[in-house]
């Protein structure tokens, strides 16, 4: 299968496309290779490419500066994916959104389910809420709602944790925060998997096991064999940053 990944540069691109290429014939697409926001580009782009497969991974991710920056948030998030479905109709290829579980507002005690009404308390929230339902007018789509991405290939919250603790220095991390960790390897398969079978629609994906931040970062050093007195959790809201509800994030289609 020709398969053509957005946001190849970031850490869930470079997972999927880690995973992806061991059986398929991929071509990751960075941000200097592709602006998702231009629509002739990706016309032109993709029309050149005729993948089978758009794994659309590309966003502006960082909840604080979209909240601060919502009009480039509103460009690159919603327009830049309504392109992305655009070149989708136009090579007949399916489309994989990458999307998130902050469309929720995170006052459930329990996990949501893809069944849950979403309710999004964020600019960033919004945005990526209004490019799932760009995607979903296109039949030929699966939507994946992921959470506290880590991986190989690109910094994230477990390999900072380890190298601040390896460096000898304590590290801060929310105890009050509550979420689903995604292992971007083992989402990748997941994703391939539904996407062969032709599952079309939404799915919760994420690791088995909801954790607070606090606990994942703990159990993230323990198991490097570095010292986990050096993780101090904290109150989110301490940490100066303005939006920080996260939910857990369940589905069907979790990975084990």
């Amino acid at each position: 299968m020709r398969i053509a990944i957005t946001g190849a540069a970031g850490l869930f691109g470079k997972g999927l496309q880690k995973v992806m290429e061991e059986a398929h014939e991929v071509t990751g697409l960075r941000h200097s290779e592709l602006d998702i926001t231009e629509r002739d580009q990706v016309l032109r782009v993709f029309t050149e490419l005729g993948p089978e497969l758009i794994v659309h991974t590309a966003a502006l991710p960082d909840i604080d500066y979209c909240e601060t920056h919502p009009d480039e948030a509103q460009l690159v998030n919603v327009q830049g994916t309504r392109n992305l479905v655009d070149a989708a109709v136009v090579t007949g290829a399916g489309l994989v959104h990458i999307s998130t579980d902050a469309v929720f507002d995170g006052q459930k005690r329990t996990p949501y389910v893809e069944s849950d009404v979403t309710n999004p308390i964020s600019v960033y929230g919004h945005t990526k809420l209004d490019a799932e339902r760009a995607v979903q007018r296109y039949p030929k789509h699966w939507i994946f709602r992921v959470s506290v991405l880590f991986g190989p290939g690109k910094d994230n919250f477990v390999s900072k944790a380890i190298a601040r603790v390896r460096a000898g220095q304590k590290h801060l991390v929310a105890s009050d925060q509550l979420g689903s960790a995604t292992y971007t390897i083992d989402a990748g398969r997941k994703i391939l998997e539904v996407v062969v079978a032709r599952k079309y629609g939404l799915y919760h994906l994420c690791n088995t096991g909801p954790c607070t931040r606090l606990e994942l970062a703990q159990e993230t050093i323990r198991r490097a064999g570095l010292d986990a007195a050096l993780i101090e959790g904290v109150p989110g809201g301490s940490m100066g940053a303005r939006t920080k509800t996260e939910v857990c994030c369940h589905g069907d289609e979790s990975t084990s």
